[in-house]
């Protein structure tokens, strides 16, 4: 078999439980819905799950594409990136770096989400970072932080500061070089990126047209969290991630097989 192509569909779904199986198919969709966003980078980033009850976490096979993504060809591996299940691929070893650390010490985080996309990436590279001038910026001030860039993620000691940085919050720019967000649940970390990327698309729009921006006041900073529950109805990202399913499964169904 080409190691490149997709898998075929096997039984994987009777070789897990069924907490497991829900993951892999929520965290495949993730996978389709950011390459409906067009927010991938061919096949170069990543987003990992944990699995319910285990330190275990779920993450991309690489070469394929995320369009291709489905519930059974995703990698189970562990906290040292040893694969638990028979699988062709193998998987990027700066993603293992990024989300490994991650899911050594943020314990909340069911499942971190990393992206290069223009926007991302512009707005990393500015000294200021995220700027105070949207709505979707409200929501990303109130838990934000920073990393610098050490190169490539490779080194294993770069894991420790990244820890560090990240903290307990659940947006961080990767300086130079992307955005990263956690969240409880898959479609908590999607809906967060959600709101990030658009932020920095906003933002970098807003830049270009040269005129001077107006910054919101603190004091409506600080209201952010309470008004994103009230919007939502205390749904969260549960308000959303049905119809985003519901989406995928007409233009892109079989991520759930």
């Amino acid at each position: 078999m080409n190691a490149m192509q997709p898998l075929p569909a096997t039984d994987i779904q009777a070789l897990v439980s069924a907490e497991e199986w829900q993951t892999r198919v929520n965290l495949a969709a993730c996978y389709r819905l950011i390459a409906m966003h067009g927010w991938d980078d061919v096949v170069f980033t990543h987003v990992s799950a944990k699995i319910p009850g285990t330190e275990h976490f779920l993450i991309n096979p690489y070469g394929l594409m995320f369009e291709e993504m489905t519930a059974s060809n995703l990698v189970k591996i562990d906290l040292q990136g040893n694969k638990l299940m028979d699988s062709p691929y193998e998987i990027n070893p700066a993603g293992f770096t990024i989300h490994s650390a991650v899911h050594e010490v943020r314990h909340d985080a069911g499942c971190v989400l990393h992206t290069h996309t223009p926007a991302g990436v512009g707005v990393s590279c500015q000294k200021d970072g995220i700027l105070p001038i949207s709505q979707q910026a409200l929501f990303v001030l109130c838990s934000l932080a920073y990393h610098d860039y050490e190169g490539v993620a490779l080194n294993e000691e770069e894991k420790v500061r990244l820890q560090a940085h990240l903290g307990n919050a659940n947006n961080l720019v990767l300086r130079n070089h992307g955005l990263l967000t956690c969240g409880k649940t898959i479609s908590d970390a999607f809906l967060t990126m959600y709101t990030l990327q658009r932020c920095c698309e906003i933002q970098v729009a807003a830049q270009a047209g040269g005129s001077e921006l107006l910054t919101i006041p603190q004091a409506i900073l600080g209201g952010a969290k309470e008004s994103m529950r009230k919007v939502t109805r205390g749904a969260g990202s549960g308000i959303a991630w049905p119809a985003l399913l519901r989406k995928l499964q007409r233009v892109n169904p079989g991520f759930d097989v």
